[in-house]
């Protein structure tokens, strides 16, 4: 069965630029979006400049769906975590008997050297298995996997489910790390697929009968896959986070000075020895630990163990122990610094999805980021339910009404 991804046709996708734009060849940018039985969408299309896009209305109206099916046009499961049946229409019963649409998503994404047609959507063939699937299209091709997206966009978001980052278990901040390597490392995603499935693989072997049964040669092949590719994760991670603790260091205007710093087995050995000998170490603790680890499930060292340590540097305080305000605006202090990286090191421009940001700042911090994303020349989307809050942005952002899963574009 072919996905219907509703590619957008590159003959009408012409993009207008704001006067004010500084033209460089590594800005990238949405041009249009197609969501199709998408969450509340039946069928939606946005046609945007490279301007930042404020998105407003009540709550409930989509406007966090928007943001989500962006966030679908990178690897992964969006910015809600979400499996991918969930994010399936539910039709209503008088429209087709309750009968479950297939999401899609298509965009145009614009650099000043060409269009791409892009497009992603959940495989129905693989629903009747038990599996989920994600397909994936490029300029009209399918695409081998979604390790393809992370070569043609990336994507930064920060979503009100973030503002326990710092409180809540180190998985949260795990992935949040994760999306931040994908901008500048796009092989990461396949990298930690490959980790994680030697690990489960590993997992059902330690936990089928007992020591006496294990093939030791299968297990120690195993436990080499997962040295290899789990060091490669570890180290992936720890030169995003040598390269970004720098720039939060200074902090960005009213938005606090951060240290980051990876904290986990395999990060120390990297600190003190060479990654082949970091190899070594894991396999043989992977190893020693085989009786342990059959008994508990998982494995107890490893990258899916590592934690992301934030402090504000001038309070001199781990981010957890800091305010609510506080957190806030070290996050947004790690985004703006990441982008400013991304861009300075890697010549590709993210595209920032800010949802329900500005509710949560002052007047001063407000009108820091939109200064600063203004200054990063870079698209971003920011949701709100007051469109006023976004109103000193005037002719340099563009606003949209989001009633009922309806998009209006608004005046000020």
């Amino acid at each position: 069965m072919a996905l219907a991804l509703h590619t957008p046709d590159p003959a009408r996708s012409t993009v207008s630029h704001p006067a004010a734009s500084t033209e460089t060849l590594s800005a990238v940018w949405l041009g249009r979006l197609r969501l199709t039985d998408f969450r509340n969408y039946r069928s939606a299309g946005l046609e945007v400049d490279r301007r930042p896009v404020v998105l407003s209305g009540p709550n409930g109206a989509g406007k966090t769906n928007l943001l989500e099916a962006i966030s679908f046009l990178t690897p992964g499961r969006g910015l809600r975590q979400a499996k991918l049946e969930e994010v399936d229409r539910r039709r209503s019963l008088q429209e087709a008997g309750g009968f479950v649409g297939q999401w899609g998503v298509a965009a145009t994404i614009c650099r000043q050297d060409g269009l791409t047609e892009v497009g992603t959507g959940r495989d129905p063939e693989v629903l009747d298995q038990g599996r989920e699937r994600r397909l994936v299209k490029i300029n009209g091709a399918f695409a081998s996997g979604q390790s393809a997206l992370a070569d043609q966009l990336s994507t930064i978001w920060l979503t009100p489910q973030m503002d326990r980052l710092f409180l809540d278990g180190a998985g949260a901040r795990r992935r949040f790390l994760d999306r931040l390597v994908f901008g500048f490392d796009p092989g990461h995603a396949g990298r930690l697929t490959r980790y994680e499935h030697a690990l489960h693989e590993r997992s059902q072997l330690l936990r089928r009968n007992g020591p006496a049964s294990w093939d030791a040669i299968w297990l120690a092949a195993i436990e080499q896959q997962i040295a290899e590719t789990g060091v490669a994760v570890a180290a992936a991670r720890r030169e995003l986070v040598q390269r970004l603790a720098e720039g939060v260091a200074h902090g960005v205007g009213p938005f606090p000075r951060a240290g980051v710093t990876l904290d986990g087995a395999v990060d120390g050995w990297l600190e003190a020895i060479p990654a082949l000998a970091a190899e070594d170490a894991f396999r043989d603790r992977l190893a020693a630990d085989r009786l342990r680890d059959s008994e508990t499930g998982g494995a107890q060292c490893g990258p899916h163990r590592s934690d992301l340590v934030v402090t504000h540097l001038g309070k001199g305080l781990p981010a957890a122990q800091c305010s609510t305000g506080e957190q806030k605006a070290l996050l947004i202090s790690i985004v703006l610094a990441h982008a400013r990286l991304q861009i300075d090191s890697r010549g590709m421009v993210p595209i920032l999805l800010l949802d329900e940001v500005a509710a949560h700042l002052d007047a001063v911090r407000r009108s820091a980021l939109f200064e600063a994303v203004l200054a990063l020349d870079l698209q971003a989307w920011l949701t709100g339910t007051d469109a006023a809050l976004f109103a000193e942005l005037g002719t340099r952002a563009q606003f949209f009404r989001v009633r009922e899963a309806t998009i209006t574009a608004a005046d000020r």
